[in-house]
């Protein structure tokens, strides 16, 4: 009976293995295909022009700091502008073929440290700044019955993090906009991509952590440090391929299977991978979430002595 099971399984998985080609999107050809990539102009969004680049595709820069073949423009201040904006960059290149939401920022505290007006400005810029340029792209998308959007989130919107209660939400918000597009406009041969790069090598990172709190700190060095260039290859990879969820090494596998929830699977593979590893990865997590609460309550208890040592003095 064993034997028999094994047999099946075996049987089952390979046929899955052979339909899955027939359901998945057709990779998009970026050779003469128009890419937009917000945010540009450093980090990420640079290292994903370049590397379109680098396989053919034309490439329009939307960023606020002016670079070649930039235009230069707030992507979360006025939808009119950025809609104009594309419009200069169709007229020129073409049809978007594939846009890419990189623009964003991070800062980090605690919440009742953090100035209220920071909760705004990080839904304005990392919300919607994606929502402005998706919404001036999808309507010609749909007329030509293609393209592929680009949504860069973070780890952190997948997992709350301490430190992160501003930064988290704004980009766990773009995990909602991704799931709820992507059943709009998945009948249009349209797919949506939302990419979930760990801390990554950036000005912007190094940037933030000038002012992470202690207890952040510690919790990132739980996991090493991604090279932009590494991050940008899986994210085109990911997008021209039409998969819903990006995300680097181990971690990033682990934390995509744990957070899947609803989201929708290119193939039936990845559906069957999620459902098998479930319970495995969700002991695993069980012990990272143990270690960051005790980061923290060691932390705590570090402060606790330094101010009676101070009270003392």
């Amino acid at each position: 009976m064993l034997l028999l099971a094994a047999a099946f399984i075996v049987a089952f998985v390979l046929l899955l293995y052979m339909v899955s080609p027939l359901i998945s999107p057709k990779p998009l050809a970026l050779p003469g295909a128009h890419v937009v990539v917000t945010g540009g102009s450093s980090g990420i969004g640079k290292c994903i022009a370049i590397e379109c680049y680098k396989q053919g595709a034309f490439i329009t820069l939307v960023a606020r700091d002016e670079v070649v073949l930039c235009i230069s423009v707030d992507v979360s201040q006025d939808y009119g502008q950025v809609e104009n904006v594309i419009k200069q960059a169709q007229e020129k290149l073409g049809p978007v073929d594939m846009l890419v939401n990189c623009a964003g920022t991070s800062v980090s505290g605690k919440f009742e440290d953090l100035e209220i007006n920071y909760f705004e400005r990080l839904m304005n810029i990392n919300y919607l700044g994606s929502v402005y340029p998706s919404r001036a792209v999808i309507t010609t998308m749909k007329e030509r019955r293609m393209g592929r959007i680009v949504f860069v989130s973070s780890q952190a919107g997948q997992l709350g993090l301490f430190g992160f209660t501003a930064y988290s939400s704004s980009k766990f918000a773009l995990r909602g906009l991704a799931e709820a597009l992507q059943m709009e406009v998945k009948p249009y041969n349209i797919y949506i991509t939302i990419a979930y790069p760990p801390d990554t090598d950036t000005p912007g990172f190094a940037e933030e952590k000038k002012t992470k709190p202690l207890e952040t700190q510690l919790i990132s060095e739980t996991s090493s440090l991604c090279k932009p260039e590494q991050v940008a290859k899986q994210i085109v990879k990911d997008a021209t391929q039409g998969n819903f969820n990006s995300s680097i090494g181990s971690d990033g596998y682990m934390l995509s299977s744990l957070t899947c929830g609803m989201s929708p699977v290119t193939s039936i593979t990845e559906g069957l991978q999620q459902i098998v590893t479930m319970g495995l990865f969700r002991t695993i997590a069980l012990f990272y979430l143990g270690s960051f609460d005790s980061i923290i309550r060691r932390c705590m208890i570090q402060k606790a002595k330094s101010e009676t040592v101070d009270k003392t003095a």
